[in-house]
């Protein structure tokens, strides 16, 4: 994960940069130096960080940094294929989002579930996700997110020992970007594809 480049506009003497930080409530920078800690990988630091930020969120009764420091929690799990437990911080942001309103948070919210699920070995759930994002993107044309998915769900099909669907799925992809003239891509699809398809009765 890229870590953003600082605006130019806010490069300030260091008494307003304290300023700003006094501005802040506990929970907001906790959450901060939680984020950057799952940007560099350091998942343990993170969780500590961003368990404190989600208390601190919760007794605010603020729903924003909330979801955002649970989904942040989420992660952390992942990245220590804590599948289980990241299913749970995501879940609970999904809620928040639902709440809110925020269909586009969900869509992303969405695409860390399935990692979630797949890591668990609950294909149906993942998959199950992938049908309804592919759904969304598809009614959105919306080839790049279209493609992902269809590539998430071919992984998902390995793993679960589905080679004819997980070929489909490449060759899908393939199609979509065949399209959009992206040929040496759609080329590795298929590739894929007939790798997979290798030795596998019709």
């Amino acid at each position: 994960m890229n870590t953003p480049i600082q605006d130019i506009n806010s490069i300030g003497p260091a008494d307003n940069a304290e300023e700003e930080k006094r501005k802040k409530s506990q929970a907001q920078l906790d959450y901060e130096e939680g984020r950057g800690y799952v940007e560099r990988g350091e998942a343990a630091l993170a969780a500590v960080a961003l368990h404190n930020a989600l208390r601190g969120f919760e007794q605010e009764n603020n729903s924003e940094g909330t979801a955002n420091a649970s989904n942040q929690l989420g992660h952390a799990c992942l990245l220590r294929n804590e599948y289980d437990k990241a299913v749970i911080h995501y879940r609970k942001t999904w809620e928040i989002c639902e709440q809110l309103g925020d269909h586009v948070s969900l869509l992303s919210v969405a695409k860390q579930l399935i990692e979630a699920h797949k890591g668990q070995g609950e294909y149906r759930q993942a998959l199950d996700l992938c049908l309804d994002l592919l759904d969304s993107y598809q009614r959105n044309n919306d080839p790049q997110n279209t493609v992902y998915v269809l590539e998430r769900m071919a992984e998902i099909y390995i793993a679960s020992g589905e080679k004819q669907k997980a070929a489909d799925a490449y060759k899908t992809a393939a199609a979509v970007h065949a399209n959009y003239s992206h040929s040496s891509i759609a080329k590795s699809l298929r590739d894929k594809a007939a790798e997979l398809m290798d030795g596998v009765e019709e």
